[in-house]
């Protein structure tokens, strides 16, 4: 029986295309994430249950895979936030400890998150870029969370922050959090989920108010 108009067993083709490409996603997050396999196509498409040629379907190459799965994590990451701030209601200080909170049990849920997009993406020269400019997005977005959650009032209760210093708040909260995200992911740092979401806290609170 012939196919209409790119149907077959009740799925469009384009539904097709992205429900592979959203397992070559998956399938590279586990493979990269796990330091005992070594990171390649062949990996990734064997762990997708997938041949090479559905993988260049959806991507021109292994690095360009690896780029979309750095850019859907920082993604999550930046929405997670922002949504538990919001429904944590109006006082800032809670909206903070709730926005850290979230991102901290998105990487609990899910540590390969926090691996692939912090640890490994260095070990990928060609990714270096990448990450660097997801943190520096993250970095602005955090800036102008923080001007709206926060105002730009210092500790005398006056004007007296500049957006280019809520910029360099933001580079300095990311930056710090990539750091304290590193070595918790490897064991360096023994803390639980609670110190770090405090500490953090206190950090961005401290370099806007």
């Amino acid at each position: 029986m012939a196919v209409q108009s790119g149907i077959y067993r009740g799925v469009s083709a384009a539904d097709r295309v992205a429900q592979r490409r959203a397992r070559l996603l998956a399938a590279a997050l586990t493979v990269w994430a796990d330091p005992r396999t070594r990171t390649t196509m062949t990996a990734v498409c064997a762990e997708a249950g997938l041949s090479e040629r559905y993988f260049y379907e959806s991507f021109s190459g292994l690095e360009a895979l690896l780029e979309a799965v750095m850019d859907a994590i920082a993604a999550e990451i930046e929405e997670t936030s922002r949504a538990a701030a919001e429904a944590a209601g109006d006082d800032p200080v809670v909206r903070v400890r709730a926005s850290v909170r979230a991102f901290m049990e998105l990487l609990l849920d899910d540590p390969r998150k926090g691996r692939v997009a912090i640890v490994e993406s260095v070990a990928v020269p060609k990714l270096r870029r990448r990450r660097t400019e997801l943190l520096r997005h993250l970095a602005h977005q955090s800036a102008l969370e923080s001007r709206k959650l926060l105002g730009a009032l210092g500790r005398s209760g006056v004007s007296g922050r500049s957006a280019i210093e809520d910029e360099i708040g933001g580079m300095l909260f990311i930056g710090g959090m990539a750091e304290l995200i590193t070595a918790w992911l490897d064991g360096t740092l023994d803390a639980s989920t609670d110190e770090i979401v405090e500490a953090a806290s206190r950090a961005l609170l401290g370099i806007y108010r």
